[in-house]
């Protein structure tokens, strides 16, 4: 015991608060983000003096010289005030219009507008990249601040306020003809950290998300949800907490939170293999911006998963850089970062699976950043179980134009970009400073004309077509026709299946796997692809169409895709099969020690059922336990067992001392007699 350092041994019994100087940060989510580049004002009401390259500031006639471009891609003005004013969100519909949030009443303006906030439609008539036809679909009070506009079909989804609301225009004059709650309860009015956008998935259901003024979210008729876990949705920590991700059927049934403990999660996108992705705003002024994969069921580690605790609050283990213990990186439990971008204040992103734009952007997450006036792409790279990114930059405003504040980026029919900027001095509706200007730009290879390629829904084969469309609004009506048509859609979709673009193959594989009496025949044929996220695929298929999933786990549990294992492991939650646990034993014996994706997968697997699935790895083990990878698997481990074996590798004189903290903090996570009888054995010197 003499290597196990005194000052750790107390710090089990007595935790002081951390004290960082220099330090000036919100912790209570009050606010989105400060201004990262403070503008001076003239006066109250007018724009600062000439700044970018030409003109003055605020002259949307300098809107597109002021930013810097891709050089691959072309920006132009695709609309600006007095057409539309600070765009918080946008959509873009089968027809190629762009529907819009247009926000006045925000915050300290609330009142600004008594007739209320506007859900504009704009459109380019003549195809000349310019809008030229403005219409109002709805104005009133109950849209003041709206955070999210969705088209699907005849439903426009508006998140705002305390609740999500369709809007259905049943005879096509672009007016609603009436109007509905899909759910209520939720707090974050007025506040940037609420309700955000419905986003429609490859699978057919809804995916959104709020922050963490969201608090709880309750049914169109004010009852609390009980999700398919069996736990009620809300902060409480029982045990969800902070900002989540959810998945519903479109009517709202099917519950699920699908991840927890973040900050200000602005918007959640999902690509054509089921795959989640979001951005996460820090304690104001701590540079620690993250973009997120949303490992499914994952918690996210902005509060301490039991007490709540902050990152400043003191702990065993505790990370050097406060951009990373922000997020409480170092226990175990937390699912790692993609990115950390630094200072910012993240809003809107897509994943663009068009054509049009360069090989870079393809397949990529594009992603706006208001903060530090920028709007970028992240390709990703596949990285054991999970994956590394880098930066690539499309418009930035910020040598020229810091007032460029980039809200929400969407991708058209015809595989273009409309990029919606609130522009302001400030950041975040809190500081909203200026209600007089807004601007839409289209982002496109140079010479491109803003065009909408012809949807043909009167056959299934015009329907699988549309299904190929980058555009979400359009696959969903190719989607609901295919679906709806089930077996007789199985040939159109086949041409799909059978195609060279794993994107598209996906999109025909969820239609396929669920037509009735073919669930099983296609779970088969994916999780048999050569192609690792189709095998993926088949496994989030098999977890929701009735296939049999646990022979589906079997057959991946030694795939030579550790992102295809990690998948397995998530499948196996709540599985209650015998099976099991001799599965999840599998999947821990190839963890190499290093991979923390694939720990946590394997850590969210067991969650509910650690004593079985433990018990079940410690006898495949035997005594070839003390391994990297088996001291990881113990440091992750919540099961009765681990604390007895965390004393063990503290007490081994092979284990460093700079790990101790590691494994001390570990037993944090557990509580009860085990954990007792380890802090006697580790105080007993």
């Amino acid at each position: 015991m003499k290597n196990i350092q005194p000052f750790l041994l107390a710090g089990l019994l007595v935790l002081s608060p951390l004290v960082q100087s220099g330090v000036q940060a919100e912790e209570n989510g009050n606010q989105k983000s400060s201004s990262i580049f403070p503008v001076k004002l003239k006066g109250p009401a007018g724009p600062a003096g000439p700044t970018g390259r030409q003109g003055e500031q605020g002259d949307p006639s300098y809107a597109v010289a002021n930013l810097d471009v891709h050089e691959e891609l072309k920006a132009s003005l695709f609309a600006s005030e007095p057409q539309l004013l600070s765009p918080s969100a946008i959509d873009i519909d089968s027809k190629g219009r762009i529907w819009v949030c247009e926000v006045v009443n925000y915050r300290k303006h609330k009142n600004k507008r008594p007739e209320g906030d506007r859900i504009l439609i704009l459109e380019d008539t003549n195809g000349d990249n310019k809008v030229d036809k403005v219409k109002t679909f709805y104005q009133g009070r109950d849209v003041d601040s709206a955070h999210g506009v969705s088209v699907f079909g005849e439903k426009i989804i508006v998140a705002v306020g305390d609740r999500i609301m369709v809007f259905t225009d049943s005879n096509g004059d672009d007016k609603p003809d009436s109007k509905e709650n899909l759910f209520t309860g939720i707090s974050g009015t007025q506040h940037d950290h609420g309700i955000h956008a419905v986003h429609f998935g490859p699978d057919g259901k809804f995916y959104f998300n709020f922050g963490n003024s969201g608090r709880q979210i309750k049914d169109k008729d004010g009852k609390v949800i009980i999700d398919k876990a069996g736990n009620e949705v809300n902060d409480r920590r029982k045990p969800y907490q902070q900002g989540m991700v959810f998945r519903c059927n479109p009517d709202g049934s099917d519950f699920e939170t699908l991840g927890w403990n973040f900050r200000n999660n602005w918007e959640v996108c999902v690509d054509s293999y089921g795959t989640l992705w979001q951005s996460d705003n820090d304690d104001d002024g701590n540079r620690g911006v993250r973009i997120n994969y949303v490992m499914e069921f994952g918690n996210y580690g902005y509060r301490d998963e039991f007490t709540g605790k902050g990152w400043r609050d003191q702990r065993n283990n505790i990370e050097k850089e406060i951009p990373l213990r922000h997020w409480h990186l170092n226990d175990p439990g937390v699912v790692p970062n993609l990115l950390q971008t630094g200072a910012g204040s993240p809003t809107g992103i897509t994943i663009y699976e068009g054509s049009l734009l360069p090989k870079t952007f393809q397949s990529q997450v594009i992603h706006c950043d208001a903060g530090p006036s920028i709007v970028r792409a992240y390709p990703v790279q596949n990285e054991g179980a999970g994956y590394t990114a880098e930066i690539v930059d499309i418009l930035d405003g910020a040598k020229h134009d810091k007032w460029f504040r980039p809200a929400d980026v969407t991708v058209a029919p015809d595989g273009s970009l409309i990029v919606a900027d609130w522009y302001d001095p400030g950041v975040g509706g809190h500081n909203m400073r200026d209600l007089d200007r807004g601007r839409l730009f289209l982002v496109a290879p140079e010479g491109h004309k803003y065009n909408v390629p012809k949807l043909d829904l009167s056959t299934l084969e015009g329907a699988a077509k549309a299904l190929e469309s980058p555009n979400m609004a359009t696959r969903y009506l190719a989607w609901n026709k295919l679906h709806q048509a089930s077996a007789d859609a199985e040939k159109a979709l086949l041409g799909l299946w059978e195609c060279e673009n794993p994107v598209n193959r996906a999109r025909g594989l969820w239609l396929l796997g669920k037509i009735k009496g073919k669930e099983q025949k296609y779970v088969d044929a994916a999780i048999a692809d050569q192609d690792a996220n189709i095998r993926i695929t088949g496994i989030r298929l098999a977890r929701q169409n009735g296939a049999n999933l646990i022979a589906a786990c079997e057959k991946l549990a030694k795939d030579e895709s550790a992102q295809v294992r990690r998948e397995v492991a998530i499948a196996l939650r709540d599985n209650k099969s015998p099976k099991a646990a001799n599965i999840w034993a599998e999947l821990a014996a190839q963890h190499d020690g290093v991979d923390r994706w694939y720990l946590e997968a394997l850590g969210i697997s067991a969650e509910g059922q650690w004593d079985r699935f433990f018990a079940a790895w410690l006898k495949k083990s035997g005594n070839n336990w003390n391994t990297p990878a088996g001291r990881d698997i113990i440091w992750r481990s919540r099961a009765n067992e681990a604390p007895g074996f965390i004393v063990k590798i503290l007490k081994d004189k092979n284990t460093p001392e700079d790990t101790h903290p590691r494994y001390l903090r570990a037993l944090d996570f557990h509580s009860g007699p085990a954990k007792d009888k380890a802090l006697e054995a580790l105080l007993d010197i």
